[in-house]
Parts: structure tokens; C-alpha cells; sequence
């Protein structure tokens, strides 16, 4: 009896694993069919001194690419640095790190959502926070001159001000930096931080009018003559979106877009052509919950900021997740993304965006393609905040 059990058994493990397998490559072979124009994709480490990493973030230098994330044991935890990987000769190189939360007293907190921009004919700057949660945390900034390879001494902003809370800078033709940013003490409420002096001195512009909507981390697009729009992450089961007229200035209340959001991080940028990318999870989390899944992660292109096309799926897995996604163009066009694997690898993809095969979405719902089915997910990994 014993015998013909342990023969069942061993059976059903073979069944179940070639099922694994075969609903693997199912997925991939499937999900290929939304990947076109993606040149490259590659994590950029094999192994790192910590188990865990977040929040990515790229920069074009010109010494070359640099990516920044945070990494340890886990997000919160007081052990996570500031990473930063630099693209030398073809290859990325090992993490290093470059900063920490050791306090003066030799307390020790943890380091969140870095952020790179690349001064134009200046220097690399690098923002970071510091604080065992986001609604205590405080604003850190660095600088290098050699494209990320050496670093100055952290500076720490002035009181209240965080620099930008996830997303990048953008600088405007009026030669205002702008800080896309964000606070979760009180509520969550958007503003903005502006310096015309690469950070020596700043001004702040908000906080938004909420509109009863709870929206953090916003990413900007720039439409010309002064007009800018930002996306943002929400918990309220929408990417919502404000408008200026007056480079920043003043804003509309936040309104929700058709696109969903699955209260994680997004990231935006306007190309050179004037046509502009979002990268996000295109997921409607179940029931009436503002939470759901980071998985799949999505890429849409609008002309003007309202009405958005499917454009590229970088991950489609039912294992979660893939998320906290930062987007550049480089000078030669292409369009460079970097987001959270599993929460285990950081991972780099180069699309050329002259390749992409764009189709309408149409009331918020992410276009069927032929032969592809969205895998149901089965696992969920490390869904932090």
C-alpha cells in the first residue's frame, strides 16, 4: 500500500511541475507577442551584498548610464543603503554602496526611494530620504562630478522638504528644477520642490488640492508653452492627473484617468517627439479594494497626456512583482526602463520606440491581442507598500 502511495505521489509532483513549466512558457511565449521593440533587457547584478532591493531609479551621464535603488534585508529595515550601479564598457557594474541611515549618535535607520538627475553640463545629483517610515522620513541629497563614480558628502535639505519623493526632476525652459514630490504624515498630499540653483536653494509649490482623492509620487510631462500635467499613484483605484498652465505654478485639482492603479508606483516622461510614455502596473485590483497585485507591468503612449495606447508589456508573470518602474530617453532615442523584480534584482530594459505597435484603450481596459491571455496570478512576493 505504502509502495503504490509513494508512486501516486511522485506522479502527481512530476504532473504538477511539468504543469508549472508548461504554464511558464505558455507566459513567456505569449507575453513576446507584447515585447516588440524591446532591444535589450538584463538585470543588473547576478549576486549583491543584500537579499532584498527597491525603488530604482536611471540616469543618462556622460561617463554612461548609473542606476540607484535601495537594498538589505528588507525594506524598513535599518540595514538598507543607497546603491548605485554604473554601465561601464558594456556591462554593469557591482553594486556599491553610497549611502546609509548612520546618525551622528551612531543610530541607524533605514534609506528609501533615490532619485538621479543629471544636471545638463553639471553634475550628477543624487536625492534620498532617511526615517524609519515615509511619514517621518527626511530629505538627503548628493552630488559627482565623474558620473557617479565618486560622491560628495550627504547634505541634508532644509526642514520640510524631501526633494523628489520617487520620480525624477524635470527642469523647465524657464530654468526651474522641478521636484515632482509627495508626503503620507497628514493625509496624502502632492506638492512640488523648485530650485534654479541644482539644489543650494529651493521654494515649494502645494500641496495640491486633493479633491478627496489619497495620491502620492507623481511623475510630470511637459506639453510646451508652460503647459505640464503630472500622473500619480493613488489609493483609489485610478492613476489620477493636474494640469498647469503657468510652468507649475498653480494646478487643477486631482481627477481620476481611465487607467487603473493598483496603489504602487508609477513613472512618466515626454519623448523628444513631444509623444508621451507611461510605465505602470494596467491592473484593476479586486472587488472595491485599492490594493492589488504588481503584476503585470505595463507600458502606454499618449500624443496628449488623455487618451492612452497599450503599447509594451516588460513583465507578465503569476508571480508578483514587478513595480516602483523609473523611465528615461537617452540622446540616441531609446527609451530606458528600470523597475523592481520580485524585490530580488533590479531589472534594465532598452525599447526603441519607433518599434512599438500601439492600440487604443478603451475605457480603461488593456487591449485584447491575439493569441495572449493574462496569466492568473498564483503568488504575490513582498507586496510592501
Amino acid at each position: 500500500m505504502t509502495k503504490t502511495f509513494n508512486i501516486m505521489l511522485k506522479r502527481k509532483i512530476h504532473f504538477t511541475l511539468a504543469l508549472v513549466f508548461a504554464v511558464a512558457i505558455s507566459t513567456n511565449a505569449q507575453v513576446e507577442k507584447w515585447q516588440k521593440g524591446i532591444v535589450k533587457q538584463e538585470f543588473l547584478y547576478d549576486k549583491a551584498p543584500f537579499p532584498s532591493c527597491h525603488s530604482a531609479t536611471i540616469a543618462e551621464t556622460p561617463a554612461g548610464l548609473v542606476a540607484s535603488y535601495f537594498g538589505g534585508t528588507r525594506e524598513r529595515d535599518p540595514d538598507v543603503e543607497i546603491y548605485i550601479s554604473r554601465f561601464v564598457h558594456g556591462k554593469w557594474l557591482a553594486p556599491v554602496a553610497v549611502a546609509n541611515g548612520i546618525q551622528p549618535g551612531g543610530k541607524r535607520l533605514p534609506t528609501w526611494n533615490p532619485v538621479l538627475y543629471q544636471v545638463p553640463a553639471g553634475d550628477l545629483l543624487l536625492f534620498y530620504k532617511i526615517g524609519p517610515k515615509p511619514s517621518e522620513w527626511w530629505g538627503m541629497m548628493k552630488t559627482s562630478k565623474d558620473g557617479g563614480k565618486t560622491w560628495s558628502a550627504a547634505t541634508k535639505l532644509p526642514d520640510g522638504y524631501i526633494g523628489p519623493v520617487k520620480n525624477k526632476p524635470v527642469l523647465l525652459s524657464n530654468g526651474n528644477l522641478f521636484a515632482p514630490s509627495s508626503k503620507e504624515g497628514d493625509g496624502w498630499k502632492i506638492h512640488f520642490e523648485v530650485t534654479k540653483d541644482d539644489g543650494k536653494t529651493w521654494r515649494m509649490i502645494g500641496p495640491l488640492n486633493e479633491n478627496g482623492i489619497k495620491a502620492i509620487q507623481p511623475s510630470i510631462l511637459q506639453h510646451g508653452k508652460g503647459k505640464l500635467q503630472i500622473l500619480a499613484r493613488t489609493a483609489n483605484r485610478a492613476i489620477v492627473e493636474s494640469w498647469s498652465e503657468d510652468n507649475g505654478e498653480t494646478w487643477s485639482a486631482l481627477t481620476k484617468t481611465s487607467l487603473p492603479n493598483n496603489n504602487s508606483g508609477t513613472d512618466a516622461v515626454t519623448m523628444k517627439n513631444g509623444r508621451h510614455v507611461l510605465v505602470y502596473n494596467h491592473v484593476l485590483p479586486p472587488g472595491d479594494l485599492a490594493k492589488g497585485a504588481r503584476t503585470p507591468l505595463n507600458v502606454s503612449i499618449s500624443k496628449n497626456g488623455k487618451e492612452w495606447y497599450a503599447a509594451l508589456i516588460l513583465e507578465d508573470s503569476p508571480i508578483s512583482q514587478y513595480s516602483y518602474p523609473a523611465v528615461i530617453q537617452t540622446s540616441d532615442g531609446m527609451l530606458h526602463f528600470i523597475y523592481t523584480w520580485r524585490r530580488e534584482k533590479i531589472k534594465h530594459v532598452v525599447v526603441d520606440p519607433s518599434k512599438l505597435k500601439l492600440k487604443k484603450i478603451r475605457n480603461g481596459v488593456w487591449p485584447k491581442l491575439k493569441g495572449y491571455t493574462a496569466p492568473v496570478i498564483t503568488e504575490t512576493k513582498n507586496e510592501e507598500p
